[in-house]
């Protein structure tokens, strides 16, 4: 009878967890439409919602000058910052479990400097074969080589570095290694070209084009639903390697898959938009503390819905805040993100 009342209770507790879970999903994902909605209707063209509603429908409600904003301008630039966040959030998670480590993201470990100087070389370093305009695809492949390069040199001074701190020294160091690279560049470059390779790196979702977020809508959900192919591995790996290793999980090839996913969402989103901070860093704790649970199983799709929102949520700020001066998204998304990882570091110092 005690066992059975146990399993009882036991059930229970699941029962209201999960149910904690699927509120605090919906609660994000609900977030996320709403600010897509409020990134397409606000701005210094002021469109009513019911026109937004009616013209994402197909209906005629609106003028045409409304629908032009919203079908050429906004509505690429939102879904842009909803795709972009959710890749730097969930790459920036990937990152965290497999270093083991709440500090780690693209831009710490120098993934995204990695990508800057490759974009570099081919915008100041005249690596673009005589183009004239370079297809973003191209943009992208030159982001991807120089993240995964990045990444790579700090994964070699990992096989012989086991201190987790110095690791992450070696990747400061790597990412300013890398912009030096791209400050040389700049010193010999035209001033045109120094001059679109600098507002590239202020960051920003602006004049992103249907070409560019069918890349993006193309390549970063197929890298999501591979990560959370990989979410029982990752709660292995949590735990450690010799226990990821019992559990049938092949260390080498996963390392190197980790790497390249996070490298790759990373890169993509550097491509097109530039580099944006604390994203990757800041939303994976955002989403731990919220869901209270490690369970990458709820944690990762916990991190891609509130990634979307608070990017759309950082770029609304930038565009509406100082209009019609707009603001560098990373200047955005830091101001919100610093102060929530020194809370979040103060927090942990505080329960030790």
């Amino acid at each position: 009878m005690v066992k059975v009342l146990e399993a009882m209770s036991q059930d229970n507790f699941l029962q209201k967890r999960w149910a904690r879970y699927l509120l605090v999903l919906s609660s994000f994902l609900a977030a996320a439409l709403l600010l897509l909605v409020l990134n397409i209707s606000l701005g210094s063209v002021h469109i009513p919602f019911l026109d937004v509603c009616g013209i994402l429908l197909g209906k005629k409600a609106g003028s045409e000058v409304f629908g032009s904003v919203i079908w050429k301008i906004r509505l690429p630039r939102a879904l842009a910052a909803s795709l972009s966040g959710s890749a730097l959030a969930a790459g920036g998670m990937l990152l965290q479990i497999f270093f083991r480590n709440p500090i780690v993201g693209p831009y710490v470990l120098g993934i995204s400097s990695g990508a800057t100087v490759m974009v570099a070389l081919v915008m100041l370093g005249g690596f673009s074969l005589g183009m004239t305009s370079l297809h973003p695809i191209f943009l992208s492949l030159a982001a991807l080589l120089g993240a995964l390069g990045a990444m790579m040199a700090v994964m070699a001074a990992a096989a012989k570095v086991r201190d987790i701190v110095s690791l992450l020294v070696i990747g400061l160091m790597v990412g300013y290694v890398a912009s030096a690279l791209s400050h040389f560049l700049i010193a010999f470059a035209e001033k045109e070209r120094v001059h679109r390779f600098v507002l590239w790196t202020l960051g920003s979702f602006s004049g992103f084009r249907w070409e560019e977020v069918g890349i993006l809508a193309m390549a970063i959900p197929v890298l999501l639903l591979f990560s959370f192919f990989l979410s029982k591995p990752l709660n292995a790996f949590l735990l450690g390697e010799d226990y990821a290793r019992s559990m049938g999980v092949r260390i080498k090839p996963f390392r190197y898959l980790i790497i390249f996913l996070s490298s790759a969402l990373a890169a993509l989103v550097t491509a097109f938009a530039g580099p944006v901070a604390f994203i990757g860093l800041a939303v994976p704790h955002m989403a731990r503390l919220s869901l209270g649970t490690s369970d990458s199983r709820v944690l990762l799709p916990g991190t891609i819905l509130l990634g979307a929102a608070v990017t759309s949520l950082c770029d609304l700020i930038a565009r509406t805040a100082f209009s019609p001066i707009e603001l560098p998204i990373s200047a955005t998304t830091s101001l919100f993100g610093a102060p929530i990882v020194i809370f979040l570091l103060l927090k942990r110092r505080a329960a030790v």
